[in-house]
């Protein structure tokens, strides 16, 4: 994982860093060692060796399979985060009287919007935005009484439900906390959802009233109003326009302030008659779904608080001096999970949006700041699809650098790399060389939490070297509230996602024709099963799929996640496979597309790759999307000349891609047989706009078989 230079290292360079690095080490640490003080890591606990070694989890019943706990919840799991406060609109109240003044909910005022024609003769939509303005927790928590009063007003009823189709912003956490409050079920849907997804959902949990935007109404939920018959109410949460003409009739249309004004009449004015159980539904949350139509996971108010009482406890010094940045889908259950435990302990939540986060995001206008650049926070949850785009974008800038310059970063980074396995920290490499870097994300950052899919080994080393903060990588999925394991904050190894949370236990299933057991050696291995109080009640009308939960003898839920996993002694766990990603190939070989694609991700010519085997054939082929620049410059290499487009449906140009993915699979030291043998290159990006990916970045092998059909019957000769 250490860095390498291009060209052999100025040796008087090389001596003037050790000089400086001795010296520096001399002045800082002799004197904390007198004093008897050692300057580590966190917890001051020695060597990246020791912290891994440190017992994390271990197996209650003494059997390789399991269940293992955390070493904080052997005897118990625990499921709540302050005494009483056993549901969500309890959580907010909480907070509400003991931070009533301090920042809650921050938006950034947008001053002036333009559009930016390119080179090429494409317009972008550009935006110049101003400071953060902030909610109160106080005010948040009247706006979001108001809101549920007036949608009570409406018509709206307990126990029935209510959906939101909305970006990541402060109105859907009001609006989902009115809806706790006053016991309404909400149905959450990505916005990035297609007109089928969004119709089916809407019908199948029969909504009247759905919270959306402007933005959205106009451009994707307006054309399929006739196709969702029980619809009655929209509840726009943007202040302009106030009216709406030319909707179908027996629609209302309403601007969110509107619905609050109804809400502060006297006669709506609700008492406290209405308020949830801990065991009633809080949200049905769509999983965008890597296969099929999405499927609604029932997750209750205990649920959700387990849930975030376990991620809660991996974050250290967590309080209300932090500065979360929400930008990822509150569709999502990683995002919504991050946000309630930053309101449960008073933290400021300021929104973001991918086209907005740094200063270089492709809707801000070149000169003014990003939203990380103004509003600095301290803590951020980040998919590895954005991670991976970060480390991209350095790595390339690195490129660009002078060769002193170049090479200065590179031994600051190996450097830092060495002192971080020992668990010293390096003050004096952070504040001149990894300053510039970690001002991309603000400069403030102290955790950065990963989920959603895996996290590269080079990735999370590089986060935690150039960002100088821990990066907790966590496993969990919707159906078990998010919530499963997160490595802990100290624990710098890689590859592993932790040991499991203080709400939750794990066993280990044994999976015979994968070949996976809990006796294998050295490490117990088998299909991951996660139990506990943040396991949620099922799929929303779709007994079929309810297979994968069961409750066991104590009255305990589980979750069957048809992951692999390998537990190691220090009770972390690796997740090593998928069941649903091993194809065994003609000759019998087992090849895992998830482990290929993971690995050729590093690989600095691919932006995104989906493995594909068919089980009648011998080999693995593969569908790229190139990283833009890099492949520029290597047609340029090889005199191959053409667009981007041109340059990916040319079959020269494939062939040279295919060698470098070849060699990069090499030293990834991949078998033979799981390397593709043949590619085909996409120039266009997969998004979760075009349906090829879900909001997490995770493929959707279906869709992606579909749409190259024509070329894996190429690749496969025409069969």
């Amino acid at each position: 994982l250490r860095m390498k230079t291009r060209e052999d290292l100025n040796p008087l360079l090389l001596l003037l860093f050790q000089v400086a690095v001795w010296l520096y080490s001399i002045l800082a640490f002799l004197p904390s060692h007198f004093f008897g003080t050692v300057s580590q890591s966190e917890g001051g606990l020695g060597s990246e060796q020791e912290r891994a070694r440190r017992l994390k989890a271990q197996s209650v019943t003494g059997n390789p399979e399991g269940p293992y706990r955390a070493m904080g919840a052997t005897k118990r799991l625990v499921s709540s985060l302050h005494p009483g406060v056993d549901t969500l609109d309890k959580v907010f109240e909480y907070a509400s009287r003991r931070f009533p003044d301090r920042d809650c909910l921050g938006t950034r005022e947008v001053i002036k919007e333009e559009d930016e024609r390119q080179d090429n003769g494409k317009v972008f939509k550009k935006v110049i935005l101003g400071q953060y303005r902030w909610w109160s927790y106080a005010e948040t928590h009247r706006a979001a009484a108001r809101f549920g009063n007036g949608l009570a007003a409406l018509g709206q009823k307990a126990h029935n439900n209510i959906a939101i189709f909305c970006e990541t912003r402060a109105e859907w956490v009001i609006g989902a906390q009115a809806c706790f409050m006053q016991n309404f079920p909400l149905v959450t849907l990505y916005s990035t959802l297609g007109g089928p997804a969004i119709t089916h959902a809407l019908n199948e949990t029969e909504v009247t009233k759905i919270i959306t935007s402007r933005e959205l109404l106009e451009t994707r939920l307006k054309f399929i109003l006739l196709e969702v018959p029980r619809l009655q109410h929209i509840i726009v949460v943007d202040d302009v326009p106030t009216t709406w003409p030319g909707y179908p009739r027996g629609i209302s249309v309403h601007n969110m302030a509107a619905v609050q004004e109804l809400g502060t009449k006297p006669e709506n004015v609700s008492s406290d008659g209405k308020r949830p159980a801990p065991s009633d539904i809080a949200v049905i949350m769509y999983t965008s779904g890597s296969t099929g139509i999405p499927k609604g996971v029932m997750i209750s108010h205990s649920n959700i608080i387990a849930g975030i009482t376990g991620m809660a406890e991996r974050i250290p010094n967590l309080g209300e001096n932090d500065t979360y940045i929400g930008y990822l889908p509150l569709a999502h259950v990683l995002e919504l999970s991050a946000e309630l435990v930053c309101v449960a302990h008073g933290c400021r939540i300021g929104y973001s949006s991918p086209q907005t986060l740094a200063d270089q995001s492709t809707k801000i206008k070149r000169g003014s700041k990003g939203d990380t650049s103004v509003l600095q926070p301290t803590l951020m949850a980040a998919v590895p699809e954005i991670m991976d785009r970060i480390y991209k974008n350095v790595m390339s800038k690195l490129e660009e650098m002078s060769s002193p310059q170049r090479t200065l970063f590179t031994l600051a980074y190996n450097y830092k790399l060495e002192q971080l396995s020992k668990g010293h920290s390096t003050p004096l490499c952070d504040k001149l060389v990894f300053k510039k870097v970690r001002s991309l994300l603000g400069g403030k950052i102290r955790v950065l939490l990963s989920g959603g899919a895996p996290l590269s080994a080079t990735t999370q080393r590089f986060m935690n070297v150039c960002f100088c903060c821990p990066v907790g990588q966590g496993y969990g999925l919707t159906e078990t509230c998010g919530a499963g394991t997160i490595s802990e904050m100290w624990d710098y190894s890689t590859g592993r996602v932790g040991g499991p949370l203080v709400c939750s236990e794990i066993k280990l299933k044994d999976w015979v024709e994968g070949g996976y057991s809990s006796t294998d050696m050295p490490n117990p291995r088998g299909e991951i099963l996660i139990g506990g109080p943040n396991v949620t009640m099922g799929y929303y009308k779709n007994e079929s799929k309810n297979q994968d939960f069961f409750v066991d003898d104590n009255g305990q839920r589980w979750f069957c996640t048809g992951d692999i996993g390998e537990m190691h002694p220090d009770g972390c766990l690796k997740i090593i496979d998928r069941k649903k990603d091993l194809v065994k190939l003609q000759a019998g070989e087992y090849v895992s597309l998830g482990k290929v694609e993971s690995m050729l991700k590093n690989c600095p010519l691919i932006d995104n790759i989906c493995a594909y085997a068919n089980s009648d054939e011998t080999y693995v082929i593969g569908f790229v999307v190139p990283n833009q620049k890099n492949l520029l410059l290597l047609a340029e290499q090889y005199c191959i000349r053409g667009s981007l487009e041109e340059l990916c449906n040319n079959s020269a140009m494939e062939e040279v891609v295919l060698q470098v993915i070849t060699e990069a699979a090499l030293s990834a030291q991949l078998e033979r047989f799981e390397i593709p043998r043949k590619i085909r290159l996409s120039p266009d990006p997969w998004t979760p706009e075009t349906g090829l990916v879900t909001d997490a970045f995770k493929l959707k092998r279906q869709q992606l078989k579909s749409k190259y059909q024509d070329d894996i019957e190429r690749m496969y000769g025409g069969k």
